[in-house]
């Protein structure tokens, strides 16, 4: 046991890091273990794999996971700006690379095989971007001469660039969200939210007019008779007839016929098999952990800190939204995982990697610096 006397770094992690949250993240990724046990050997078994192949990869991919999430935690906010600009620029660039040398999937290019693995940049790229964006507009309320609201723009305009070459909507959506949302709380004038606004729906409708693959999800949204939405009603009805307390572990039909069961629909398969009151205890978890995080970033008095938590916190919340909305059919399909319980490698450890910086920035200022005389006090919240 670490003890409040005897100082160290791991006692001083772990006495100021939020323990509350950190259990709900363990209770997150023993969900995802055992919701892939159910929906992932049907589908091994249909590409002639070992039943648990997914089952072994998804806890291969959690232990590096978890690993990152931990390391990242004990950085101090000046070392989660600098890891942030490294992985940025190097994610940006793989990102791009994707456009010339990515393997073709669906028509999109999101994928990079290095060393023989299989990575998506752009999974890295976003709590970077996050944290850079943050960076700048906290910066924004400490110096107003710094052009940094105009050098955050050009950050957007060139992730989005490389995203919607990719093409990947629903990457874009979600980044120019977190954008947003951190432009109004930095006190912008509400006329720039409403012009951002203004540029989405253009960019949106634009991408429906020229893009058939855009258009073709949309229409089948809106007209389901217009295209195949085999895999969407499928899930539907999963949460339709699952009931309450569902059909029993190992008892769902659902995971049988969708493809992408373990990973974009595993929420339907859970919902078949442990019942709506499992799903709502999933949906408790990651309202704990966002609103969790938005109240403490709240309370934070330095700018950077208080902008990239409640980003980071936006960012994993609107994920996960997004991959429920489009298993119950409440919004147009996108390929977007459900945080630590979908299948996915880069997925998971860009996502540990986001909430390891998201630990470290809510946690509680050490003791040393509680009894610092003010002016050290500023002097520490200036520098991270």
């Amino acid at each position: 046991m670490a003890s409040r006397v005897e100082r160290t770094p791991f006692s001083d992690w772990l006495w100021t890091v939020d323990r509350l949250m950190l259990l709900a993240l363990v209770a997150l990724m023993l969900a995802g273990i055992i919701f892939s046990l159910a929906a992932s050997p049907p589908v091994a078994a249909r590409l002639g794999l070992d039943a648990f192949f997914f089952v072994n990869r998804h806890i291969m991919y959690l232990i590096p996971a978890i690993v990152v999430m931990l390391g990242v935690a004990f950085l101090s906010p000046r070392g989660i700006r600098r890891l942030a600009l490294i992985v940025f620029i190097v994610s940006l660039a793989l990102t791009a690379a994707t456009l010339f040398y990515g393997a073709e999937v669906k028509g999109a290019r999101r994928w990079l095989v290095l060393a023989g693995v299989n990575i998506q940049p752009s999974e890295f790229l976003k709590p970077s971007f996050v944290i850079l964006i943050a960076w700048l507009f906290g910066e924004t309320t400490r110096k107003q001469d710094v052009p940094a609201n105009t050098l955050a723009a050009i950050l957007l305009v060139a992730v989005v660039t490389v995203l919607v070459l990719q093409p990947d909507f629903g990457q874009t959506l979600l980044i120019a969200l977190v954008f947003g949302a951190l432009f109004f709380m930095t006190g912008m004038r509400f006329v720039w939210v409403l012009v951002l606004g203004g540029l989405g729906i253009v960019g949106g409708i634009g991408a429906y007019a020229t893009i058939p693959h855009v258009a073709k999800r949309v229409k089948r949204f809106l007209d389901p008779a217009s295209g195949d939405t085999f895999q969407v009603d499928t899930a539907l009805e999963s949460f339709m007839k699952a009931g309450w307390f569902g059909s029993g572990p190992g008892e769902g039909t659902v995971k049988r016929i969708l493809p992408d069961s373990h990973a974009d629909f595993v929420f339907a398969v859970a919902a078949e098999e442990f019942g709506i009151v499992v799903c709502l205890m999933v949906v408790a978890l990651f309202a704990f952990i966002v609103l969790r995080a938005l109240i403490r970033a709240q309370r934070k008095d330095d700018p950077f800190t208080r902008f990239a938590a409640a980003g980071l916190a936006i960012l994993f919340g609107t994920q996960s939204a997004i991959n429920m909305a489009v298993n119950l059919a409440l919004i147009p399909a996108k390929g977007m995982t459900l945080p630590f319980i979908s299948y996915g490698g880069s997925s998971m450890i860009s996502l540990a990697y986001g909430i390891g910086m998201l630990l470290a920035l809510l946690r509680d200022q050490p003791r040393a610096q509680l009894i610092a005389a003010p002016s050290d006090a500023i002097y520490l919240g200036h520098t991270g």
